[in-house]
């Protein structure tokens, strides 16, 4: 039995999406990957998942897919996190991530946020909303959740986000800028969170915003491997299964879960 579990917890939302609806079906949909009988548990981190039992609990988070159930994230996730496991979630739109790290806040604050994502999701209010799906990093600085992020992957970074990224202090990363070390120590702790749009969408057709000339998943693998603090938590977002090919995304979705689970273990 593993000393660190992992609590692997659905977030059906996607009431903030601006686009199109269809991440609220993610969860369940990256579950059935990553149980499936196509493949294993094994990370290339050398943790077997499931040999060690890596995974305390599979839930999904009790809400209402709608603009009241936004105000239900924070609360539910914090009655979650209650039982000590290391939290890793799976969206659901890119919105549930402030109230996320909220919750996460209250037990164990992160040092660093590593933010992977076509986009900076830095507005300060998108659509007349501030909870919308391009804002929770904008509202996550504002609140001080932690003291560096780091965004990687970024190519649609336009004036008002750039700005955003300069008054927060933000380490944007626009491609084809990658970075050559992340500066972390022991003595930080780090929050992931991954938006399946860093992705090329030749990798992950599955999303609801294409944006090509993104990351390839070894790119990506790369990075989570070489961070060397205490993962606190972590979230795969913006899954839309009712645009996936073959379950091609959620099985990229399903691969990225095993790698962040492995390192929150091995670290």
């Amino acid at each position: 039995m593993l000393e660190k579990q992992i609590s692997l917890v659905g977030v059906p939302f996607d009431a903030k999406s601006s686009f199109l609806t269809g991440p609220a079906e993610g969860p369940s949909a990256i579950r059935k990957e990553l149980f499936s009988g196509a493949s294993n548990l094994f990370s290339e981190t050398g943790i077997d998942l499931d040999s060690v039992n890596g995974f305390k609990e599979v839930v999904d988070l009790k809400i209402e897919n709608s603009e009241a159930g936004y105000l239900q994230i924070e609360r539910e996730a914090t009655r979650q996190l209650s039982d000590g496991a290391i939290p890793l979630f799976l969206g659901g739109d890119h919105s549930i991530t402030y109230p996320l790290v909220k919750a996460v806040v209250e037990s164990n604050r992160p040092t660093i946020i590593i933010h992977f994502d076509a986009h900076p999701d830095l507005y300060h209010e998108f659509e007349d909303d501030r909870y919308s799906h391009a804002c929770p990093f904008a509202r996550i600085m504002e609140d001080s959740l932690t003291d560096r992020l780091i965004q990687i992957g970024i190519r649609t970074a336009n004036d008002h986000q750039r700005q955003q990224a300069e008054k927060f202090g933000v380490e944007l990363y626009q491609l084809p800028e990658m970075p050559a070390n992340l500066g972390l120590s022991s003595d930080d702790t780090v929050y992931i969170s991954l938006d399946l749009d860093v992705f090329d969408p030749a990798f992950v057709p599955g999303i609801s915003h294409h944006e090509p000339g993104g990351l390839s998943v070894r790119d990506v693998i790369g990075i989570i491997h070489n961070i060397n603090a205490p993962i606190i938590g972590a979230d795969v977002v913006e899954l839309n299964p009712r645009r996936d090919l073959n379950g091609m995304t959620a099985t990229v979705a399903a691969k990225m879960v095993k790698e962040i689970a492995g390192k929150m273990v091995a670290n």
